[in-house]
This record gives structure tokens, sequence and C-alpha cells, in this order.
């Protein structure tokens, strides 16, 4: 009976394990999103899951994606899970906000906290409407 139980065991562990590098390697797979998006004004969040203002941020990012849905991008990227990303756009501290235009072009960039005020008007002068069109 030990002997089945501890067969057991080890072959779930061996399925947990294969598992997890199957659903790992699709994440990894995807990979950041497109940034700036096309045609769209663009708010990229670079911070980390695990950051403390990052953390205070999130919950704001979450809104300002619902919020903005179809009008505006409002990107997160974790740069400890995607080191790369850090270089990519030059980060030395986090979090960072990077604001682009519609064109694409870079139009503004914040280091540190940035409440939701604050983001709301940056995306205001780069032409994106409020929710109730103005």
């Amino acid at each position: 009976m030990k002997q089945v139980n501890l067969r057991i065991l080890i072959i779930s562990i061996l399925m947990f394990g294969i598992m997890s590098q199957l659903f790992a390697g699709a994440e990894e797979s995807d990979g950041p999103p497109q940034i700036p998006t096309p045609d769209q004004v663009t708010m990229v969040d670079l911070g980390a899951h695990k950051c403390i203002p990052c953390k205070m941020m999130a919950p704001i990012i979450a809104e300002l994606q619902k919020e903005y849905s179809g009008r505006a991008s409002v990107i997160f990227i974790d740069v400890w899970e995607n080191p790369d990303e850090a270089k990519k756009y030059g980060i030395r501290a986090i979090p960072t906000q990077i604001f682009y235009d519609k064109t694409g072009k870079e139009a503004g960039r914040h280091t540190g906290y940035l409440d939701k005020k604050s983001i709301v008007s940056a995306l205001e002068q780069l032409g994106v409407p409020t929710e109730n069109g103005q």
C-alpha cells in the first residue's frame, strides 16, 4: 500500500512539473504586447508586481484599462519578469510611465508613482476623450 501511494506521489509531482513547464512556455511565447499600439494613444506602465509603488498603481492601471478600452491603450509590463523590456525602454527606476501619441511618438515620460488624475490629464492632453465624450 505504501509503495502504491509513493508511486502516485511521484507521478503527481512529475505531472505537475510537466504541466508547469507547458503553461510557463505558453506565457513566455506570448511576450509583451506591441508598444505603442498602432493608431491609438498608448500609456505603458513599466514596473513589477512586487514593487510597493507599482502595487499601489495596479488598481489604477486596471481601472484605466477598463475605462479607456477602445479609446486608448493602457499597458502594464513587469520588468522583473521581462528584463529585456527595461533595457528596450531605457528604464532606470520603476515604476516608469511612458505616453505615446496616436502616431506612436513618445510624448512624455514619468518615473515614480503616478495618480489616476495625472494619468487621465496626460491622456486628455494627447486627445483621448473622457468617458462622456468631452
